[in-house]
Parts: C-alpha cells; structure tokens; sequence
C-alpha cells in the first residue's frame, strides 16, 4: 500500500555535551544563515563553534546536559502518526544534529510513496530556518532521485527498500502557517491554560527568535509573519498590554529589536510587576526558552523587581496543535 511521507523539519540540538560543538559547526557551515565567502566558511565555522562551545556548554549544563527538542520534536512526529494513520509515515528531519535529512529519507524510503510533504515545525517563514531546511531537503534527495531516471534505493549505502523512486513523486513544502486558525487557536488555548485568573493585570511580553536586520531588507518576511501572529493571538486577550521582542542576537551587526533583556529592563522602569513571557516562534523547547527565557531572563526580571513572572512553554503536543498540524497536511493529501 502506498503511504504520503510527511517530514517534520525542525532545528535540531545537542544531545549530550560533547554534541554542542558540532552542533554549532553545523550551524555556522550553513550558508542559508551566515553568508560568507564559501571556501572560508567551513575553517570559520570551526573556529567560531570552538569558541562559543565553550560559552554554550554552561547553558546545556544548566538545562540539564542536552537540549530536549529531539524527544519532544519526535514525540510530536509520534502524535502526528497516530493523527493521520496508517496511509502517511511521518519521520522528524533536523538540520543542524540528528537526525539528519538523509536519515529520515532513510527511513522514509523504506515504504512506497505516492507524495512526500514537507512540514517545518517553524510557524513563520525565514530564509534562515524553513528556507535552510527545505535547502537542505533538496540537496539529500538529490542523492536518491536522479532527474529523468529511476534509482534502486537498495543499492545506496544504508537504505534497504524494494521500492523505485524517481524525479516526478510530488514533493509539497508547507512555506509557513503562522496565520492559521488552527495554529492560533492552539497558541490562544495553551497561554490561557497557563494564566492565573488575574491575568488582565499582566502584561504580555512575545519573544522571538532575532534575525540579522540585513536579512529582513532583502525581502526575510519573518518580521512582518510574526507581527501577524502576535496581532492574531492577541484579538483573544483584549485589553491586555503587550509587545513583541526579539532574543538569541549573535555576532556584531544591527539585528531586529527591540532585544528582550531591554523591554524587561524598560517595563521594570514603568512599574510593571506582574509579567508574562510567551515564546512566539518556538514550538519546543530548547536553550532560547529554558537557558535564556527561563534562566537568565527570569532571574533578570527578579532582580529589576518584576514579582510575578509567568513563562508560558510552547506547545509541544498540544492536541489543538497537532490537529492543526494534521489539517495543514490533509489539506496537501
């Protein structure tokens, strides 16, 4: 019986402490985020991880050793399976630590397919991470599908399939859903499963991840898409105050702002004491939401006086999200 593939795309993270550095070599090798000359880009990568492992290594210590966002991204793939049944096979693909694209082709091409879906776990659009990742995905797959011919996957190195493949299976990539009902409906429900009754009396602080200024003047449609979010999601909490900041800012260029660390420092100036941090762009966890939102933000807002801080975690496995995850590939079957 043929099967629709679907591939959740996701960012990936060290497992262990000993990954932290090739993780973040992976990461700046990537031409999608850090566009420098290409025959110098790998030595730089290397250095660069080098020296930032050594900074990275106490925020995994903190968070416990590893970042959680495998488990929880293939608990999301397991909960999508049991949502879509048996005519789909959904495998988790990371860009930047495993597994890797071409291990969950590998996985994938064990089964007949009709179709392969692409889905990031990335609600809004950049070049720098959905964009990075379909890249990528198209690169792997180029491995396996020759243009105008067949290929025997049995015969590449680690597959065992009894099944041909070739250029015409449908690939559909799902470029973004950050204005989605579903999507929203599921944000909406899961900050107010995690407010006190109170929580007109807060304000709401979304925080997403930073890009590079310079990507966003080139057409990047990541700001204008998380503004959208934000605007939608807060049609639900009428009268609440809120903003829209921006974390995780590395290296020495302008990036988006305001940076999150400010906006407290500015609200804590105003007398705000009750504050709720919701992560907008993040749909795990991993170090931007338990190291920097978690830690080093908290404790931040704790020292500038801020009594209440509430961190709302992201979805996971929602059930309202992964019914909207499970619509937006019906809607592609």
């Amino acid at each position: 019986m043929k099967k629709i593939g679907v591939v959740l795309l996701n960012m990936g993270g060290p497992d262990s402490l000993d990954a932290i550095q090739p993780f973040l070599y992976n990461l700046f090798s990537d031409h999608d985020i850090i566009q420098i000359p290409k025959p110098i880009q790998k030595p730089v990568a290397f250095l660069i991880s080098k020296i930032r492992s050594k900074k990275t290594r106490k925020y995994y210590e903190i968070m416990g050793g590893k970042s959680p966002q495998k488990e929880q991204t293939l608990k999301q793939a397991q909960a999508l399976q049991e949502a879509l049944g048996d005519d789909y096979k959904v495998v988790v693909a990371m860009r930047y630590w495993h597994p890797f694209t071409d291990e969950a082709l590998q996985e994938l091409f064990n089964y007949d397919l009709e179709k392969i879906i692409l889905l990031p776990l990335y609600p809004q659009y950049s070049r720098t991470t959905t964009g990075s990742s379909f890249n990528e995905f198209d690169r792997q797959i180029k491995k396996y599908i020759k243009a105008g011919k067949y290929t025997v996957l049995s015969t590449l190195k680690g597959v065992k399939s009894p099944y041909y493949y070739s250029s015409n299976i449908p690939i559909k990539k799902i470029n973004c859903y950050y204005n989605n009902i579903d999507y929203i409906n599921a944000m909406v429900e899961n900050i107010k499963e995690n407010l006190p009754q109170d929580y007109q009396n807060y304000y709401f602080l979304f925080s997403a991840h930073s890009l590079p200024e310079k990507i966003i003047l080139d057409g990047d449609p990541y700001k204008h898409q998380t503004e959208e979010t934000v605007r939608l999601i807060m049609e639900n909490f009428k009268g609440v105050r809120y903003s829209l900041v921006y974390q995780s800012k590395v290296g020495p260029v302008k990036w988006l702002e305001p940076f999150t660390d400010q906006e407290i420092e500015r609200l804590s100036k105003e007398g705000v004491k009750n504050l709720v941090v919701i992560p907008v762009s993040f749909v795990s966890e991993h170090s931007e939401t338990l190291y920097e939102l978690d830690y080093q933000y908290g404790n931040l807002a704790k020292e500038l006086g801020i009594e209440n801080y509430i961190r709302i975690p992201t979805l996971k496995t929602h059930p309202k999200f992964m019914q909207a995850l499970k619509n937006l590939v019906l809607q592609c079957s």
